[in-house]
């Protein structure tokens, strides 16, 4: 079973890979057929839940990193369990949904591969229990999402959404990275089930809590992130119904819920999630009036639900972790049927416009049943999920003071609004006359339909048994969360001395006034946001456009085309950095003469030299100004060449002939390449220098040359280190098996660092080649 849990998030990729494939032929049953893996892997999470129930957990390792005690372990319990359920059950319904909403794309294949990807990142993130795991699925999610979400690459509006997303969520993936870091430093573990109450204690808790909140912020479309978010919605309608429901938005919520344990119980975490959440909430809400397009309408209150379940974790008591927990649930299958139901009007009417629809439900009563269920869960009826989850979060609310009746007032006016969105969903585009639509009306496939039906009745059936709803669900989501464990008290019972009933009707009264005055508010709305002026999105814009525009100025004053200034530059900041830190560090105090020494001669004395090794010093020395005297570049090249030459005699005298042998073979080809390419281009003429430039050029070399040398000099008067050679002695034979040291040391020990050298040196050789060819053309 261990094997099987670490699986579980690696099946969808495989499924991706394939998709294409099988797509090409087994259409038009592709969807059917790729389907049967989320579906084969929610059949075998249903497996857990007596394992979970039973033990409280379920876990899985895998031996990853084992020299730095990395494994890549997996945590099953009634949190990541409920998670990973709901993904992978709408994950199913949605690859048949989006089977038969885009078929005959030429693309599909590509698509499914996509969904899948982004389907394992989701179960990979809600079950890994190592934290780098948890961020390395955190950015997957990310980058599945960018790619499904600008699907139809050819619209702008696709490419802007996408790139939107990607961005303000790889800032919260950045600081989530910080955050696991900072975590693993002050706890010594990876693993997230082992983290413990030590993280609040610690003076890094403000750091840690703030890259963990700007993580699930970012992730779960916050205020002021919350903009990316509406801009999604030009993804095709299968994503909205899985990205929106139980995927990449709630991602931020299971963060938060998951590290409430030990991040979790402080005034900065309730009051930054209550304030944050409360004021997401209201946004939402409000956005969702605004809009006409039913896709926009259902966006916007995704945004109000995320700050509803982050406020409800801010408070943190068991009813209000026990709502969330529901919460999640409802919202999960409610809001994937609505999408569903949105793109199969879309689909068969040809608009999602409210103000021109009218009348569906004649040509599509199921398309209609479907929206019923799904609406009467999002009111929060009786006998619905979000019945429960209503009265979970009201329930911790009834102490009646001065904070709770704040909050109280937030959720009952955010529930309300959210209502009265809800039933404009199920009545105005269904019921009344039948207005003309831009497609001839008929009932969607049953693939669109499978979805919308199954989910919206799942939420009825759980909802009549709340024995089954408390033990099942909420008990363990809701002990995970908490760390401590969690009775279920849901009943079917209406007490109507109870307030909480009539805080029930209060919400539904509201949502009632909502929707009989929504063209009102709409049109005050609209006229708000028209006198503001400006928007988080439009803030967003500004920013980019500034940003690349500061990037394009810098980009032209560095890369200016000028080779003296680059090279002048370069050289300058090579003496600074050789000689500024020795000074300031007192580095070259080894080289002044000690008082056992009493005068300079110990330390300036020259080596005994033999006759034929002065002549290559000598050698060196012609070679030098011969390169400073040289009359054109070509004859400095062929120059230079003795200088190579000089280095490569002294590796052959002092015992290292293969090095030596590399110097020469390097040096000739230089020199050949060089000339013959410094012929080609017609560059052998003597260049007019300034005085001013000669001035400055060669004040660089000696001072360049001079640091050089200090530098050699101060790490020439240390203690020999051995323990590397040794090392690389006792190892070269046995490990990488080649007796030549230094050849294994290139090849094998610093392998990276010469396939680096070599990829210069392509790189010098093709700019060469471009070089010679543009010549040739001009010519």
């Amino acid at each position: 079973m261990d094997a099987s849990i670490a699986l579980v998030a690696i099946w969808p990729f495989a499924a991706a890979l394939l998709a294409p494939w099988v797509h090409r032929f087994a259409k038009p049953f592709g969807g059917w057929v790729l389907a049967l893996v989320p579906g084969g892997i929610f059949l075998f999470l249903l497996t857990l839940i007596d394992p979970v129930l039973a033990t409280g957990s379920v876990s899985a390792r895998i031996a990853w990193v084992p020299a730095y005690d990395l494994d890549l372990s997996f945590f099953v319990d009634g949190l990541s369990l409920i998670f990973a359920l709901t993904i992978s059950g709408i994950g199913t319904l949605v690859v048949l949904y989006a089977g038969a909403y885009l078929k005959g794309h030429p693309h599909l294949g590509r698509f499914f591969g996509f969904l899948l990807a982004f389907m394992g990142a989701m179960l990979g993130l809600v079950l890994a229990d190592n934290m780098l795991a948890l961020f390395m699925f955190w950015e997957l999610t990310s980058v599945t999402s960018f790619l499904l979400i600008g699907f139809d690459h050819t619209r702008m509006a696709a490419r802007r959404g996408a790139i939107q997303a990607l961005v303000i969520t790889n800032i919260g993936g950045m600081a989530l990275l910080v955050g696991v870091l900072l975590v693993h430093q002050m706890t010594g573990v990876w693993d997230l089930s082992a983290s413990g109450d030590e993280v609040r204690g610690t003076a890094l808790y403000g750091s840690v809590l703030g890259c963990f909140l700007l993580a699930a912020f970012t992730k779960s479309a916050q205020v002021p992130f919350h903009f990316w978010l509406p801009n999604a919605m030009e993804a095709p309608t299968p994503v909205s119904a899985f990205l929106h429901s139980a995927t990449m938005v709630q991602a931020g919520v299971y963060l938060l819920a998951r590290t409430m344990p030990w991040l979790g119980g402080t005034a900065a975490w309730t009051w930054i999630l209550v304030c944050f959440g409360g004021a997401t909430l209201i946004w939402g809400a409000l956005g969702a009036l605004r809009q006409t397009d039913l896709k926009q309408m259902l966006a916007q209150t995704t945004i109000a639900s995320l700050g509803l379940s982050v406020l409800l974790l801010g408070l943190g008591s068991t009813y209000a972790v026990s709502a969330v927990v529901i919460y999640f649930v409802a919202h999960a299958l409610y809001k994937a049927a609505l999408f569903m139901v949105v793109g199969a009007v879309d689909h068969e009417a040809g608009t999602r416009d409210v103000t021109v629809l009218s009348g569906l439900a004649d040509r599509m009563p199921v398309t209609f049943i479907g929206a019923a269920l799904a609406s009467l869960a999002m009111i929060g009826l009786p006998l619905t999920l979000g019945y429960y989850a209503k009265e979970e979060m009201y329930l911790g609310l009834l102490a009646w003071r001065w904070d709770d009746i704040v909050v109280l007032a937030v959720l009952v006016a955010g529930n309300a609004t959210l209502a009265g969105v809800a039933m404009l969903v199920m009545v105005k585009p269904f019921l009344g006359p039948t207005l003309p639509t831009p497609k001839a009306l008929h009932e969607a496939p049953i693939a669109m339909l499978a979805g919308p039906i199954i989910l919206g009745a799942a939420g009825i059936v759980a909802a009549v048994m709340p024995d089954w709803l408390g033990q099942t669900v909420l008990q363990p989501g809701a002990s995970a969360i908490l760390a401590t464990p969690v009775e279920s008290h849901l009943s079917l019972t209406i007490n109507p001395a109870n307030p909480l009933i009539w805080l029930s009707v209060l919400t539904w009264v509201l949502g009632l006034l909502v929707y009989r005055k929504m063209a009102t508010l709409r049109t005050l709305l609209r006229r708000l946001e028209t006198g503001l002026g400006w928007t988080a999105d439009t803030v967003f814009d500004a920013l980019m456009f500034g940003l690349i525009g500061f990037s394009a100025a810098v980009t032209r004053f560095l890369h200016h085309g000028k080779l003296e200034i680059y090279l002048v530059t370069v050289f300058a900041a090579l003496a600074l950095a050789l000689i500024v830190p020795m000074a300031l560090l007192g580095g070259y105090a080894v080289l002044l003469p000690t008082s056992d020494l009493g005068n300079w001669s110990a330390k300036l004395a020259w080596p005994q030299l033999t006759i034929y090794e002065w002549g290559v010093v000598a050698l060196a020395l012609v070679g030098l100004v011969a390169v400073v005297l040289a009359p054109s570049r070509l004859i400095a090249i062929v120059a230079l060449g003795i200088q190579g030459a000089a280095v490569a005699l002294i590796f052959l005298l002092f015992g290292a002939p293969d090095l030596a042998f590399t110097q020469f073979m390097v040096e000739v080809l230089s020199v050949v390449i060089l000339a013959l390419v410094m012929t080609r281009l017609r560059l052998d003429e003597r260049d007019h220098r300034e005085l001013e430039d000669l001035a400055r050029d060669g004040m660089l070399a000696l001072v360049c040359g001079v640091g050089v040398s200090l530098l050699l000099m101060v790490v020439l008067s240390g203690d020999l280190d051995t323990r590397l050679s040794e090392l690389f002695i006792a190892t070269s034979v046995p490990i990488a098996h080649g007796a030549n040291i230094v050849n294994v040391i290139l090849v094998d020990y610093r392998g990276f660092d010469t396939l680096g050298e070599i990829s210069v040196v392509m790189g010098a050789g093709m700019a060469i080649t471009a070089l010679l060819r543009r010549r040739k053309a001009v010519a």
